[in-house]
């Protein structure tokens, strides 16, 4: 049983094949039942789950992070810290307080992201690790969770400006990492039906493959999913704590925009 974080249901139309019982006549011009198999499309309900993150993967996917950051900035793309230091030092779009304060939060969240992927990276077997250290780890992914989200709530009013920095773009990449990893699904129609990878391949490249394919077929459960999946994973991973009833909330404006 796949532990999770959240999971809900879309219908999708799927040709099946549904057995019926016709009247015929037989050769002898009597007429009697028997049974046809007819192809016909059908509403089929697909739970859609997704799976609560190991440590490993966690780690995997910060690594995902890191590498996407370091290939912009060699690209010349400016991090988000590089642009609030140069407002901070010139003034312009960003206010000089609140460039102030993104240069304190961007330091405090690399500081954090550093020390938790060394001590992820010191014990690889974080399941056997003794009870303290377990949880000075968790303080660790609140501390960086706490951060995102503040660092979220004050670039609201530049979202322009910062959309096109290094930052953004590993976090478009760590979202895509979580989307293809977590993401998984199974016909509800179908009692003896495990839960299975919307997205296969044995890599993170293999997956993407495997994500723009679906995509480019246009896909009808992709469609009605991929949204989906990116608003959830974006908010789980942006959020300190969630519950139910904030992705049910956010399902609910997907479906219904005001």
């Amino acid at each position: 049983m796949l532990k999770q974080i959240y999971s809900f249901t879309v219908e999708d139309i799927r040709e099946v094949e549904e057995k019926t019982k016709e009247k015929r006549k037989n050769d002898k011009g009597v007429e009697e039942e028997i049974g046809v198999t007819k192809k016909v499309e059908k509403k089929v309900p697909f739970e859609i789950l997704i799976k609560e993150p190991t440590r490993r993967d966690l780690e995997e996917a910060d690594m995902e992070f890191s590498i996407e950051m370091s290939n912009c900035v060699k690209k010349g793309i400016l991090t988000k810290a590089m642009l609030a230091k140069k407002y901070s030092d010139t003034g312009g779009l960003l206010a000089e307080s609140d460039a102030n304060k993104l240069v304190d939060l961007y330091a405090e969240l690399a500081d954090s992201e550093g020390e938790f992927t060394r001590r992820t990276l010191q014990n690889k077997n974080v399941e056997r690790l003794p009870e303290k250290v377990k949880k000075e780890i968790d303080k660790l992914t609140a501390r960086v969770a706490i951060c995102r989200r503040d660092i979220v709530a004050l670039e609201s009013s530049y979202q322009s400006l910062f959309n096109h920095t290094a930052d953004t773009k590993a976090q478009n990449r760590i979202i895509l990492w979580y989307v293809t990893h977590l993401a998984h699904f199974k016909s509800k129609d179908d009692e003896d039906a495990e839960f299975k990878p919307l997205f296969e391949g044995k890599t993170f490249e293999g997956k993407i493959d495997s994500y723009y394919s679906q995509d480019e077929k246009e896909d009808s459960l992709f469609q009605l999913v991929a949204g989906r999946l990116a608003a959830l994973i974006s908010y789980w991973y942006f959020s300190t704590e969630t519950t139910k009833e904030d992705f049910d909330k956010i399902l609910n404006d997907i479906d219904n925009p005001s």
